[in-house]
This record gives structure tokens, C-alpha cells and sequence, in this order.
């Protein structure tokens, strides 16, 4: 029989081996495995549904196979050629850009990337919203309508108060759209917690309902812009706007103000005794009760937290892109948050990601199809494909052979409890 040693002799977490560098490099490779083969099927089957839109390859194909086949391939890489460089610029403009020495055209080869941190930006705000509520247990199918409210309260702070420094008004008006969000998301909360109503349900109308207010306010007088008969808000005072992070692109600190909250969500939920108890309710509601938690005040912490999260995705446009609040300031970026939530696993690392990948789909789409002729709608279906296989692990790892590592016990129980 092996000899116990005494327990002041038995090792503590500090004697516990830390895995090697090589080991952890495979672990992160084993987890971006199947996002990024996810993205090469998805731009696979993205390529052929390029060629078959094209009705007269079947008629060149009939004629001449080899040449037909060669011009679709060519077709196909020349759309996805400008799509990346629509989202990500030229190798080429780069480096004459920068031959040249003129910053005004180094400034301009970094477009692309500056309408992809753009693009990116309000679908990081969103995408947190939507993974707070999942991480709780709850559906926020409400973040368009919450953006929506952000944005109302966002504008008015911005055209509202005059004479303020650009450090004051600016936090004021970021505030205000986190308010505005907050509100619009504590009521499903709320509903949920004392009555049981669906937080899908609530939030559902709350869209609607969140539509049609908007159309009401933009034809108030005080909140409408004189000598406009549409509904089209004042214009946001500048010292209210986010500011560029490049002089002379689009790209803002909106982007920056995303990434921090991405970190602040992240250490809500795993380094704070409030998102224990949110991942807790999420997990198992019975065994949180069981252990003294309150599931109402979780549910609706957590569904005001994640409505603000929405409104800064709000915010974030109106400050920081048309500096006054129209009727179709977003471009669903309500939904495809819960896209990108899905996506990312609900982690806010992940969802940083997921945004930017969603970003520079939609900012090289337009450059795509002016190039290239191919519909933007093409983004849509390589959206839909990338979620579908990043939702279906195991298609993923054997379409391509990955090999699952086993685990024993250890390794499972240190998993489930780390962070």
C-alpha cells in the first residue's frame, strides 16, 4: 500500500505543474479549429453558390466545360479578392502608399479596415447584450428595440446640452444611451420575475413597440429637426461625438469604448460574485435558489445590464456615425448580435472576434458587388453557413477528421471549474 503523505506535506495549487507553452499553443490551435475551418466551408460553399447564381455558366458549360469551369473559378476569386480587400485593403495600396510618403494617402489605404472596426463596433455592443442574457438563462431577442431606445436617449443628451466640454458631454451622452437601453430591458426583466410572462415574448413586442415610439418622438416638436417635415431628430452638438481614432477615417472611440466593455462583461461574469450568480441561475435555477440566490434579481440585473449593453450599440451609431437618430439607423444589428452571441459560445473574447468577422463581411460586401456584380445578399448566406457550422462542432470535425482529445476525470472536474 502506497504511504500517505501528511497533509502539510501534500502539494497546493502553487506546486501544481503549470502546462508548458507547447501545450497551451495546442490547446488555443485545438479551439480556433473549428471557427476557422467553420469560415473556409462556409467561403466554400459560399464559391459555389457564386457559380450557380451565374445563369450562363450552364450555358458556357454545355459548350466548353474546361473554359466555363476556369472563368466561374476566376468569377470566384475575383469576388472574394474584392471582398477582402473591401474589408481589409490592398497588399499593393499599402506598400505604394507608403513608398509615397503622403499621409493623406497612407490615411486612405487604411480604409477598409476603418468601415470593418465600424461595422464591428455596434455588433460587439449587441452581441455582449444578447450572451449577458444567455449567460443567465434568458433570450434577449430584444436588443434591436433596446438599441433603438439607446439611441432616443443618446441623441437627446446630445442636442440637449449645449455649452458642455467635449469630456463631460460625451460620458453624459454614453450614459444616457446605456440608460435608455437599461430601461427598455428591465421591463422584460421585470416581467419575468414577477409574473413569468417569456422574456422572448415581452421582448418581441418591446420591438415593435420600440418602432413605433421611435416614429412618434422624431415627429415631436423639440425633438425634430426644424424645417423637416420627415422623422429625422436635431443634429448631435460635436462636443457630444465620439471622436475619430484616426484623423480623416470613420473608425471612432466607440470601437475602443466596445472593447472595454467587452473586458467589463468579461470580468462580471467570471470574476464577480454577481456573475457567478448569473451563470449559476443560468445553469441550474433550483440549485441557485437552493443555495440562497435570488433567481428575481438576477433575471433582472441581468436583462437591464444587457438592454444598456444594446443601448451603447445605439449610442455608438448616433455619436459616432449620423449624429442624429433616423427611423433605420440599424441594419438589424440587433439580431445578427444574436448571430455573433451564439457564435463566440457567449464569451466576450469570442464575440470581439465574431464582430470583426461580421464586420468586415458587411463593409467588404458593398465594394464586392460594385466590383464584381455579385449580389451583397451573398454576405448573408456566408453569415448564415459560418453560424451553422460553428453550431454543429462535430459536422465540422468530421468533414475534416479532427480527432476529439480525451479527458479523464481530473481534467474534467479542472475544466468545469475553470475560468
Amino acid at each position: 500500500m502506497a504511504e500517505q503523505r501528511p497533509a502539510d506535506e501534500r502539494p497546493t495549487g502553487e506546486d501544481v505543474p503549470r502546462p508548458s507553452v507547447r501545450v497551451r499553443l495546442a490547446g488555443i490551435a485545438r479551439g480556433l479549429a473549428v471557427p476557422v475551418l467553420a469560415i473556409f466551408s462556409a467561403l466554400v460553399i459560399g464559391a459555389f453558390v457564386i457559380v450557380l447564381s451565374d445563369v450562363t455558366f450552364f450555358e458556357r458549360l454545355s459548350a466548353d466545360p474546361g473554359g466555363a469551369l476556369g472563368t466561374a473559378i476566376g468569377g470566384v476569386l475575383e469576388a472574394y479578392g474584392a471582398l477582402f480587400r473591401g474589408a481589409l485593403g490592398s497588399p499593393t495600396g499599402y506598400a505604394e502608399a507608403f513608398a509615397s510618403g503622403d499621409p493623406a494617402q497612407i490615411t486612405k489605404a487604411f480604409v477598409p479596415i476603418s468601415e470593418t472596426l465600424l461595422a464591428a463596433t455596434p455588433l460587439i455592443f449587441t452581441g455582449l447584450a444578447v450572451a449577458l442574457g444567455f449567460q443567465c438563462g434568458l433570450f434577449n431577442i430584444g436588443a434591436e428595440g433596446q438599441l433603438y431606445v439607446g439611441a432616443m436617449f443618446g441623441t437627446f443628451a446630445g442636442f440637449a446640452f449645449a455649452g458642455l466640454p467635449w469630456f463631460i458631454h460625451l460620458p453624459l451622452a454614453i450614459g444616457a444611451g446605456f440608460l435608455g437601453g437599461a430601461l427598455w430591458g428591465f421591463v422584460p426583466g421585470l416581467l419575468k420575475a414577477r409574473t413569468g410572462a417569456h422574456e422572448v415574448i415581452v421582448t418581441i413586442m418591446l420591438n415593435y413597440t420600440a418602432y413605433r415610439l421611435i416614429e412618434y418622438i422624431l415627429k415631436v416638436p423639440g425633438y425634430q429637426r426644424e424645417g423637416r417635415n420627415d422623422p429625422i431628430s436635431k443634429v448631435a452638438l460635436e462636443s457630444s461625438w465620439f471622436p475619430p481614432l484616426i484623423e480623416g477615417l470613420r473608425a471612432n472611440w466607440g470601437f475602443v469604448l466596445g472593447l472595454v466593455a467587452a473586458l467589463a462583461v468579461s470580468w462580471l461574469l467570471f470574476r464577480s460574485t454577481r456573475g457567478f450568480e448569473f451563470r449559476a441561475v443560468g445553469f441550474n435555477p433550483s440549485g441557485a435558489r437552493a443555495a440562497g440566490m435570488s433567481i428575481a434579481v438576477s433575471t433582472i440585473l441581468a436583462m437591464t445590464i444587457s438592454g444598456g449593453l444594446a443601448g451603447l450599440a445605439g449610442t455608438s451609431i448616433v455619436l459616432g456615425v449620423t449624429h442624429s437618430l433616423t427611423s433605420g439607423i440599424s441594419a438589424g444589428f440587433g439580431f445578427d448580435g444574436i448571430a455573433i452571441a451564439l457564435m463566440a459560445g457567449s464569451r466576450p473574447r469570442g464575440i470581439v472576434l465574431a464582430s470583426l468577422l461580421f464586420g468586415a463581411l458587411r463593409a467588404g460586401a458593398t465594394p464586392m458587388q460594385s466590383i464584381t456584380g455579385v449580389p451583397i445578399d451573398l454576405v448573408v448566406v456566408i453569415q448564415a453557413l459560418v453560424i451553422m457550422f460553428v453550431a454543429a462542432p462535430a459536422l465540422v470535425r468530421e468533414l475534416y477528421r479532427i480527432r476529439v482529445p480525451e479527458t479523464t476525470g481530473l481534467e474534467t472536474f479542472a475544466k468545469g471549474w475553470r475560468v
